[in-house]
């Protein structure tokens, strides 16, 4: 992370003072959180986004996802994002955790969302977001499986300082169905999620701030039985390249923890301790 937010510094040292929009676009500015926004009618887009997940309860756990979207705005307060992704695990002596170092295909993904009020007209903004996934790989220990979780945001978002700095508030619940089918077992679990986050405009082109998201995860998709919780706080940087393409960064470590049934003060079984996002961006 230190590398990429040297290369945006470097990056927003040479980009023109001119503001490439007024205001701010929540769509794409936070790095683990959504905005209200959801772009023009008829807006297209390509996306790509790296997520990385670091450090589990003990040996060396490393995972990395590329996802790569198509995101497109067919009438007005309504987007569409389609998706496909690919993961690479590098996995040696983690408890619990069969060793394993390899690229695969993930699956697909479908992520839809309204906006129900514009913060323009409105004392702020509102969204709900729901995305649907299938996975041939579990995203956490890239065994064989066969996946299909939802997550669904409900996103606010307001300008606290106008024209300078926004704030937004992201409520969510994930649940999701795996089947192993080398074994046929099934399991079921969900999260459900808070997250706040701030971003300061420096430039008219660059923006900085924070996030802090809580998590709660249970086995059963009714909440049925705890599992663990953590809190992950970290920076935040968006750069408007130019008047069509843009670069987010953020970085998070997980501050606070606790497991069900243990006195940690970090959940490194249900989480990891650290995760990064690098997504690029560009309208055509």
């Amino acid at each position: 992370m230190g590398v990429v937010c040297a290369a945006i510094a470097g990056i927003a040292a040479v980009l023109p003072l001119a503001a490439y929009a007024e205001g701010f676009d929540t769509e794409h500015i936070f790095g683990f959180m959504i905005g209200s926004d959801v772009g023009d009618a008829g807006e297209r887009e390509f996306q790509s986004q790296t997520t990385g997940h670091f450090v589990k309860d003990g040996g060396r756990y490393r995972a990395l996802n590329q996802e790569m979207e198509i995101e497109l705005v067919p009438a007005p307060n309504f987007r569409v994002e389609l998706g496909t992704s690919f993961t690479a695990f590098d996995i040696s002596h983690v408890p619990g955790f069969d060793d394993r170092r390899q690229l695969s295909w993930q699956g697909v993904s479908a992520d839809f969302r309204y906006r129900f009020l514009d913060r323009d007209v409105a004392p702020f903004g509102m969204t709900l977001a729901l995305e649907m996934h299938a996975d041939r790989v579990d995203e956490t220990t890239a065994a064989a499986v066969r996946s299909y979780g939802t997550e669904f945001i409900v996103a606010f978002d307001r300008e606290v300082i106008p024209n300078f700095v926004v704030a937004a508030l992201n409520v969510s619940y994930e649940p999701e169905w795996t089947r192993m089918p080398s074994t046929g077992a099934a399991e079921q679990d969900a999260t459900i999620g808070v997250a706040f986050g701030l971003m300061a405009k420096l430039r008219p082109n660059i923006q900085l701030g924070g996030e802090v998201r809580y998590f709660r995860k249970y086995e059963g998709i009714g909440l049925d039985e705890f599992s663990g919780q953590a809190l992950f706080i970290g920076p935040t940087a968006y750069v408007q390249l130019s008047d069509r393409s843009r670069l987010t960064a953020t970085w998070s470590v997980q501050a606070w923890g606790q497991r069900a049934g243990s006195n940690t003060v970090l959940d490194l079984v249900n989480f990891e301790r650290h995760q990064a996002r690098l997504v690029y961006g560009l309208n055509f």
